[in-house]
């Protein structure tokens, strides 16, 4: 299927690594002019690198901290400067933050400028432009609301659940949509080295919870983006769309 994405510009963050790169593989495959953000310069310009090589078109690369107000700022006027309005934008940056029950303030705020706060301001950065221009493509990747021990990010991206769906429903009119993607157990670096760091533990994970029979892969996550981001997903909006393989979280 043509998604008729060739053209478009998109802006992705946490683009140096799993999720973000595998949704940054999907589109580049799609045709779309991309903006790639992370901290970690040298692995986002290895991923450019291969993406010019391999289809044609090389992604702006911006370094930055999204969790910096001034460097969202920076990178949005930087990604603007270099490809156009953007046309979509993929909220990628986020991490679990597993927290004890008496954590200070520093450790929520910093789970929630991380997974909520960044997405807010990007989108508030883009969003003038797509609605001046009557186009546009907002989407989240989150995670699961149904949590088995205390994360500060968590409480987090159920904010950003609840902020989207309000987002979607004021730009719906202008041709803008806001979606968000809830992924399951995906093959990253947080889930391979953090989560389940041994080849047992994920099977064992597997063979109670999901039953799929594997983990995904970051592009499973960048098909569904793609899907979102394109016209023919145009009556979609407010969503929240999990893509876990059928993953049980409280049935064993």
């Amino acid at each position: 299927m043509d998604l008729n994405l060739r053209g478009r510009t998109a802006l992705v963050t946490g683009a140096s690594a799993g999720i973000g790169a595998g949704v940054a593989r999907v589109l580049a495959h799609e045709g779309v002019r991309l903006a790639l953000v992370a901290r970690r310069g040298a692995a986002l310009a290895q991923l450019a690198a291969q993406l010019a090589d391999s289809h044609g078109l090389a992604p702006v690369v911006v370094a930055a901290d999204v969790t910096e107000p001034n460097q969202v700022k920076r990178l949005a006027a930087e990604a603007a400067a270099a490809l156009g309005p953007i046309d979509i934008l993929v909220n990628c940056a986020g991490g679990a933050r597993p927290t004890q029950q008496h954590a200070p303030d520093a450790d929520w705020d910093e789970a929630f400028a991380l997974n909520f706060s960044a997405a807010r301001r990007l989108t508030q950065a883009v969003l003038p432009s797509m609605q001046a221009r009557g186009w546009g493509r907002v989407v989240n990747i989150s995670g699961s609301m149904e949590p088995r021990s205390l994360n500060a990010a968590t409480a987090a991206k159920a904010a950003l659940h609840l902020w989207a769906k309000g987002l979607s429903c004021e730009v719906a009119a202008q041709g803008v949509t806001v979606n968000t993607i809830a992924p399951g157990r995906i093959h990253s670096e947080q889930i391979l080295e953090k989560l389940h760091p041994t080849e047992d533990s994920r099977r064992a994970f597997i063979a109670r919870h999901i039953p799929i029979g594997y983990f995904g892969e970051p592009e499973d996550i960048g098909h569904l983006v793609a899907f979102l981001a394109s016209p023919q997903a145009r009556y979609i909006t407010g969503a929240v769309i999990p893509v876990d393989g059928g993953m049980h979280h409280f049935a064993h």
